[in-house]
């Protein structure tokens, strides 16, 4: 879920009855919401940010956002262990009560280990199951290759995010490009001003001759953990260099003007930006699971 496309998503996690390695998270007025995996903690840290419903229950923890339904996972239900026999039925009428007028079924998986569960159970749900790499950094080195003939720089006007949209679009390598689609983007991409505005992090960008080619955001709650999103190049600009020059160039940013502690980012384990934020010094610390059925018609995101 490239960062882009499925994780521009969220995380979080009481005392008694603690799991070992269970991490607290405070996700706005509901107070501690256990969950031990990295990569949805920071998931939901976003999604709170963002204003989400967030509602903790027993077994599992409801994620809602209104303001964009298509948002694959910014509405989705995050178990608290692995699918085991009998819980596809549950988990499919908890996530149908929780979104009865959703076309799409996203589901998260706790954990660290990257156990997506009995695959008997995830055959039933009729799923896609991912398994990607959540990767951290205190500090990172510097590219082989910076290109020190762009410009970085955080965007600031109304025209350099209509071209960070235009650029979501450009990217947009899974199927024809539909009106749901955009409409999602452009919900998604309002989103991410927003919390540039509201002093959560910055978008930055990495212009060539004026045109915004590469882009990426870094959010932190002020706990010391802070949060990639959406790293992505223009199809026409890739293996030249931009991500690797902007990453480093954020990720700096990150660890000496926004107070972050720890960086993470999450990637494909075998989509060719994982060599790049390795190469960076990025580190795999867990594997992050993730559950998702299509809608039957219309494409709604997984971003």
């Amino acid at each position: 879920m490239p960062d882009l496309s499925q994780r521009e998503s969220g995380e979080g996690a009481g005392t008694g009855g603690k799991r070992e390695g269970t991490v607290m998270a405070c996700v706005g007025r509901l107070g501690p919401v256990k969950v031990k995996s990295l990569g949805f903690r920071t998931d939901l840290m976003l999604r709170e940010m963002a204003g989400a419903l967030i509602a903790d229950h027993a077994s599992h923890v409801v994620v809602r956002t209104p303001a964009n339904p298509g948002f694959w996972w910014g509405n989705f239900v995050l178990f608290n262990a692995p699918p085991r026999k009998g819980d596809a039925s549950r988990w499919s009428a908890v996530f149908s009560g929780e979104f009865p007028d959703a076309a799409h079924l996203a589901l998260g998986v706790d954990g660290t280990d990257g156990d997506a569960g009995d695959e008997t159970e995830l055959a039933e749900l009729g799923v896609t199951t991912e398994v990607s790499s959540v990767l951290t950094a205190t500090r990172l080195m510097p590219p082989a290759r910076p290109r020190t003939d762009i410009t970085m720089r955080p965007l600031t006007s109304d025209d350099d995010w209509a071209q960070a949209l235009e650029l979501r679009l450009a990217c947009h390598d899974d199927g024809p490009l539909t009106a749901d689609y955009r409409r999602f983007v452009e919900e998604k991409v309002t989103e991410d001003r927003m919390l540039c505005a509201a002093g959560h992090g910055t978008w930055f960008g990495a212009f060539v001759d004026g045109g915004l080619r590469s882009g990426a955001g870094l959010f932190s709650d002020g706990s010391g953990l802070a949060r990639f999103q959406s790293v992505e190049t223009h199809p026409g600009y890739r293996r030249q260099g931009l991500a690797s020059s902007l990453v480093h160039h954020i990720g700096h940013w990150g660890l000496h003007t926004l107070g972050a502690r720890t960086l993470v980012i999450v990637a494909d384990l075998d989509y060719h930006a994982i060599r790049i934020y390795r190469a960076l010094g990025f580190a795999d610390a867990e594997r992050q699971v993730q559950l998702h059925r299509s809608p039957a018609s219309a494409e709604d995101s997984r971003d």
